[in-house]
């Protein structure tokens, strides 16, 4: 795999001059609703965000010469080893310099550049190349290895791959570890590979600030490290999906793009909102100015489900967390989730994860990546 040395900078981030400091503002005082006022909207991505459970992040910075190339096996097979609390790993890379090919298998090669983002959500197997038809230096299991080392700390934060008098291509490589299960329909909906490109990047945006940040705190070790790592990759990550849903797509499905939506975005706020609420198809189009065919037909089409598949997809999700992270009995937490009866709920919950609400909390600390969630 790459090659280890001990040289690296925070200019790495491409920034060509001292930035100017974020800007904090005085917290605002919290005001009160009125009585009888509407409940505020609820904000579907950062609801699907928090859902998604981020559980660790390994970060390094590659310098490639001329000849590189590196395969990278589907993520299950280096989970364990560099992030063992995650069962499932979204890996992305940054371009800082230079550029390449992105090989998702069976997928067309990508081409990217400085300035790109490229991230994959599914853990499929890939290849990043300085051309599209090279051969990869580094085998699969060469790279797992090299993963294991670089997690254990063995190796600096900057290695060498590829051969050659120059550096050609510098690249940031991240690899986060979530939890999507249940049902996360923003993950769910991403593509293999997700390529975000350098137009689309604000130059004092956020993203290249957080990139600084990242590059300058991943270098060191310091008490407190690891949850500030955590919370840069996943400002990043989130950053990454923010730019993505502002991307203009000729392809109108998924859940990111139903967020373009008018009428969708209103029914997700809606439902995120409430949750427990008995909603029927034909208040939520109302609620949304539609008919209920019209508001059907856009879940379909956009979302791959039905209105009220959804919500009760989501009101699970909902109810696996509220499992693993509180003691509430089963009963409180079917409420929670708009169900009358704990029957009714421990059948709708089984029917969705193939096991009870009390094997799903007791197996919560031990689930294999194997294990399977909710399919729309």
């Amino acid at each position: 795999m790459a090659q280890p040395h001990g040289r690296a900078s925070v200019s790495s981030a491409g920034s060509s001059g001292k930035r100017a400091p974020l800007p904090i503002a005085a917290p605002a005082a919290k005001a009160r609703p009125p009585p009888g006022a509407a409940v505020p909207a609820s904000d579907p991505l950062s609801d699907v965000l928090r859902s998604i459970r981020l559980t660790g992040a390994l970060f390094f910075l590659v310098e490639a010469r001329q000849n590189w190339g590196v395969e990278v096996p589907q993520a299950r097979e280096f989970a364990a080893q560099i992030l063992p609390r995650a069962r499932d790993v979204i890996s992305y890379h940054v371009i800082l310099e230079g550029g390449g090919w992105a090989c998702v298998s069976g997928q067309t090669p990508v081409r990217f550049r400085a300035g790109d983002v490229l991230v994959m959500a599914h853990g499929d197997a890939y290849s990043l190349l300085a051309e599209p038809d090279r051969t990869p230096e580094f085998s699969g299991s060469e790279t797992v290895r090299f993963l294991g080392q670089m997690a254990a700390g063995k190796l600096p934060f900057v290695v060498e791959e590829g051969t050659g008098p120059t550096i050609t291509t510098r690249f940031i490589c991240g690899y986060l570890g979530c939890d999507r299960v249940p049902f996360n329909p923003l993950l769910g909906a991403l593509p293999a590979l997700l390529h975000v490109r350098a137009d689309a990047v604000e130059d004092e945006g956020p993203l290249p600030r957080l990139i600084e940040l990242a590059l300058a705190e991943f270098q060191v070790r310091r008490p407190g490290g690891d949850a500030l790592r955590l919370t840069l990759s996943e400002l990043m990550f989130l950053e990454v999906l923010r730019l993505t849903a502002a991307q203009p797509s000729p392809d109108e499905k998924g859940w990111l793009r139903a967020l373009q939506d008018p009428v969708l975005s209103r029914a997700l706020s809606l439902l995120h909102t409430r949750p427990a609420h008995a909603w029927r198809l034909a208040a939520l189009a109302a609620q949304c100015g539609v008919s209920r065919t019209a508001l059907a037909e856009r879940f379909s089409r956009r979302l791959g489900c039905a209105p009220m598949r959804y919500l009760s997809l989501w009101r699970m999700q909902i109810a696996s967390r509220l499992l693993i992270k509180t003691g509430s009995k089963i009963a409180a937490i079917a409420e929670e989730v708009g169900y009358a009866s704990e029957s009714a709920f421990s059948r709708a919950f089984k029917g969705a994860t193939g096991q009870s609400p009390g094997a799903w909390r007791a197996g919560s600390a031990t689930r294999s990546p194997e294990d399977g969630g909710i399919k729309p």
